[in-house]
This record gives structure tokens, sequence and C-alpha cells, in this order.
């Protein structure tokens, strides 16, 4: 088929639904990005478990909404399914949301958001040991560079060992990884944004309960305008929003592109943290970030690589 057969009508109707789902992952990457100083202005008056709890459940009644007008499937079939959904769940939210939020505390909320983006490497390395997926020549640079980048970021800071915002940070790109290979593993016969709605539900459930029993109850009373919108935006935006634009965006484009968003993301989170927050990260910080971020890029284009190649 010709270029020039290409603009008609049909042709005309795929480069607009194009363009229209590069437009919603410009979206996803703005709002995961600018979610993590939010989340930072939240915790400087709310507790952890309180703020985790909350933004859960208004991710929950929002992705449920979402569904609804959507009319996507929010049905589980007995039995295993909904034992995947639990896996996923503590994997994929409970794990990397509470982690995340304490690593804000205890290091730079700039650190953080780079530091869960090593969640690619993690990946790469847990397929190889529960899917026997070896690990290419690109991967294991990309393993190296990320090292050498946890090294240079870690070393300026462990004067009296290892910071322990660090351990939670990298331990919430763990979580995740742990969590997509377990849904890779499992074969989920479910509607993707319906399972992902119920991963959100038993993640509230989980970290409410939590909450009762270490906070005592759902700790607002100290938090100003500021850290209850910061909350509102991350439960509608950071959670349900941004994860129903991201099914549309993996169903329309191609994994490369969808990808992009896991890298861009990073970066605009510590744009972000600088203009929203005022940290300012030293040279140590910028060359670990620049070096996690090439590992990052390394293994989610290896694949196009290869194909290239063939």
């Amino acid at each position: 088929m010709t270029v020039q057969e290409n603009r008609g009508p049909a042709g005309a109707a795929v480069g607009a639904g194009d363009v229209q789902a590069r437009l919603m992952l410009v979206g996803v990457c703005l709002i995961w990005g600018v979610t993590w100083p939010v989340m930072r202005i939240a915790l400087n008056e709310i507790p952890p478990l309180s703020m985790r709890a909350s933004t859960a459940g208004i991710g929950t009644l929002t992705m449920l909404a979402i569904c609804l007008v959507t009319r996507r499937s929010l049905r589980l079939r007995f039995g295993k399914t909904w034992l995947h959904a639990i896996a996923a769940s503590l994997l994929n939210v409970v794990a990397f949301s509470l982690l995340s939020a304490f690593a804000q505390i205890e290091t730079a909320t700039s650190r953080v958001a780079i530091l869960t983006y090593t969640m690619p490497i993690w990946a790469v390395l847990l397929a190889w040991v529960v899917l026997g997926e070896r690990p290419t020549r690109v991967h294991l640079a990309a393993l190296g560079l990320c090292v050498v980048g946890l090294a240079v970021l870690i070393s300026p800071l462990a004067r009296t060992g290892i910071p322990l915002g660090v351990l939670l940070a990298v331990g919430s790109g763990l979580s995740w990884a742990a969590g997509t290979v377990y849904l890779k593993w499992a074969r989920v016969s479910a509607d993707p944004m319906g399972f992902a709605s119920w991963q959100i539900t038993i993640a509230f459930v989980l970290i409410a309960s939590a909450t009762l029993i270490f906070e005592g109850r759902l700790n607002l009373s100290g938090a100003h305008t500021s850290a209850l919108l910061a909350v509102a935006f991350s439960g509608i935006a950071g959670n349900a929003l941004a994860y129903a634009l991201w099914f549309g965006v993996v169903r329309r484009v191609s994994a490369v592109t969808a990808s992009l968003g896991t890298l861009a993301t990073p970066v605009i989170g510590v744009v972000a943290t600088v203009l929203v927050l005022g940290e300012r990260p030293s040279t140590a910080d910028i060359v670990g970030f620049a070096l996690i971020f090439t590992a990052s890029a390394c293994v989610v284009f290896a694949p196009l690589l290869r194909a290239k190649t063939r």
C-alpha cells in the first residue's frame, strides 16, 4: 500500500487515533511525574499510612466509577483469579505504595523517583529466575550501569551505612518488578482495567486495616488545605485517572512507545520536585540519575534493537 493510499478516511482515522494515544501517554507521564512532589506535600502533614489509605480509597471509588462509565467488566472468576488479584495487589500496590511513601520521609523525593524506576532492571533479573528468560548482553550491560549509578548516588550518603530511604526506594521498584513478573507468570484472564480496579480495592482494604492497627485511626486532623488537595490529586489522578489512561495507551500503541512513559516519568518527577519543593540534586545525584536512567533505557529499548537487527 502506498503512502497516498494511506491518506484516505481509514488512514486518517488511524493517524488521529495514534495522535490521541500519544497525547494520552503524555498525560500519564505528567500525572505520575507530578504526583511525586505532590505526595511529599501530603506527607509533610499526614502520617504515611493515613495518606496512603486516603489515596487508595479515593482511587478505588474513582476507578470503579470509570469502569462503570466505560462499561468495563469487573467480573473475576472464583478461585485462582482472586488469589492472583490479592498477590498482585500486595506487590504492585500495597508494597509499592507504602515503601515509596516511607522512602520519601527518609530521603529526597527526587532520589525516590529515580530509584523507584530501577524497576526494569529488577524485572529482567526476576524474569530470568521465575520465567527462565535469559538476559541478553544489553541487559547485563544495563545491570552494570545500574549498579554503578547506585554506587555513585549512595556513596556520599553512606558515611554511617546505606540510608534507609534509599533501601526503601529500591524496594518499591523491586516490588513493582515482582508484581509485573508475577502477572506475566499468572496469565490472568480478566479485563485489565477491571483487574486493576480490584487490585486498588484490595490494597485499600489492607492499607486501611494497617492504618487502624498502627495509627489508631485515619489521621487527617493536622492536614491543611494544601495537604488535603494533594491527597485528592494523588487518589483521583495518580491512582485512578493515570491507570485508566495507561490501559488506553497500551491497547493503541506499540510496547516500545508505551515504555517511553516509564522513562519519562522519573525525569518529570525530578524536574517537578525541583520546581515545587525546591530540592537541588547534588552532582553525585545527577550522575547517578543519568546512569540509572541510561540503564533503564537499555532494558526498555533492547527488544526494538533486536527487531531492527532481524
